[in-house]
């Protein structure tokens, strides 16, 4: 008797024609692979050698004729210093930990970044959270699949309720592989069409307004053509004014993240007086109804960043009158495939979209760089300079701002740049791997 290991999908598919009947637990089912690939008794090897062919003949093929095999996922999870720390309303930052994901399939290896911060202050993902949903349910499930394209992969893990950040970089991972594969640049396949986009930098909490003036100054001589505030009760208006009086003509907008109620409209109404951009996430991080009420009452654009997971959520929001922009982010809206679809919903309403930051390694930021690339990118986003936050970062070339606070889209296929393989196992503190394989035993 002769077993051999098959992924589940391809065994409960094709069990019919290989013994007349299947059921996971049934006769002709021996138990399960280490891997969760089900062990079936196959009679003879001409049936061995036939399932072989019925497996080469149904695996799928995009459009262009190519297919991805998922042969390997190995997760990492990495700790990198910031220059210096960064503080917005619901903490400091200065120790990353970063969950990168990268995936073989066909011989090619994509890259994708989990965006996930440390607690759950953000939304409700963290480091760890992420590593267990990669671990126990996305790897598993996708090690050993056939797909045509990587926009196949958000219709796998729909059983997974949210995690979207975890699905994020793994789906982007296969984005790199499938841009690869068809010898384009990630930005192109996406889509974009811009080859150049324009950079703005975010700016955490300073001790005094004094010190924030000097920094946006230090930004401004850099090039980068917007600058964002980050602020929070207490150090808010007094600090905004002290940079617009410096600054009159600059793009200049502030974030919140979350550190406002609608019974402090009255005091964000203050923050009309200069002429802001956007107030970024005001009120509470799920809250669409609210922001809704706010923007009614305030003169400056409301933009929404945590409320929005979905092309259904902005929806939501613009028929409410929630915004009037929309920030998205990659790991936030579950990958690339959710975020064209989050940019198209507002490019049909003309309503602006931009690129949102999360402290990336240059792995995600490069899958940033990719998006904004998109048409409806028209307003400048938190795509900054490596050296703005790291000593050295993990891709080459580094990512640079040009004098105009611009970044160049890569030419080369993929994300366009290097991975500093040499440099990850330096920085890795636990790492977790996947592999199809078949294995044939007398």
């Amino acid at each position: 008797m002769r077993q051999t290991w098959f992924e589940p999908a391809f065994a409960e598919t094709h069990a019919r024609k290989m013994t007349g009947s299947f059921t996971p637990n049934g006769a002709h089912c021996q138990g399960e692979s280490p891997n969760g690939a089900f062990v079936l008794d196959i009679s003879s090897m001409t049936v061995l050698k036939e399932v072989h062919c019925l497996r080469m003949a149904v695996r799928p093929v995009s459009a262009s004729g190519e297919s991805m095999k998922i042969e390997h996922i190995l997760l990492r999870e990495i700790r990198m210093r910031l220059k210096a720390p960064f503080e917005t309303s619901f903490g400091v930052t200065q120790d990353r930990r970063i969950l990168l994901v990268e995936v073989v399939a066909d011989g090619l290896t994509g890259w994708g970044e989990i965006t996930a911060i440390e607690s759950p202050s953000y939304n409700s993902e963290t480091t760890d959270t992420a590593w267990h949903v990669v671990s126990d349910f996305i790897a598993p499930g996708l090690i050993g699949r056939d797909i045509a394209t990587a926009a196949e992969v958000a219709r796998l893990l729909q059983g997974i309720r949210g995690h979207n950040m975890a699905k994020a970089g793994v789906e982007n991972a296969l984005w790199d592989i499938e841009a690869q594969q068809r010898k384009l640049p990630l930005w192109k396949l996406l889509g974009g069409t811009r080859e150049e986009i324009a950079c703005g930098v975010s700016l955490g909490i300073r001790e005094t307004p004094r010190a924030l003036v000097d920094k946006v100054a230090e930004e401004l001589r850099s090039g980068y053509q917007r600058i964002k505030l980050k602020i929070k009760p207490e150090k808010d208006v007094d600090f905004v004014a002290a940079v617009r009086k410096q600054f009159p003509e600059i793009l200049l907008s502030v974030d919140a993240n979350s550190a406002y109620g609608l019974e402090q409209a009255d005091h964000l109404k203050k923050l009309d007086q200069f002429n802001l951009l956007m107030i970024e996430q005001p009120l509470e991080w799920d809250d669409i109804y609210t922001h809704a009420a706010l923007q009614s009452r305030i003169t400056t654009a409301i933009c929404l960043d945590e409320c929005i997971n979905n092309e259904q959520q902005a929806r939501a929001a613009l028929d409410l009158g929630a915004c009037r922009i929309i920030n998205i982010k990659l790991g936030r809206v579950g990958g690339h495939s959710m975020a064209r679809k989050v940019h198209d919903t507002c490019f049909k309403r003309s309503v602006p979209v931009w690129c949102g930051g999360m402290l990336e390694s240059g792995i995600g930021r490069a899958h940033n760089i990719a998006m904004s690339t998109l048409q409806g990118f028209t307003l400048p986003g938190d795509v900054s300079a490596s050296s703005r936050y790291w000593a050295e970062d993990i891709i080459e070339p580094e990512v640079e701002v040009s004098p105009r606070g611009t970044i160049v889209a890569p030419t080369a296929p993929g994300l366009g740049y290097r991975v500093k393989s040499e440099m990850i196992p330096k920085l890795t503190v636990r790492s977790r791997e996947w592999s199809h394989r078949v294995q044939v035993s007398a």
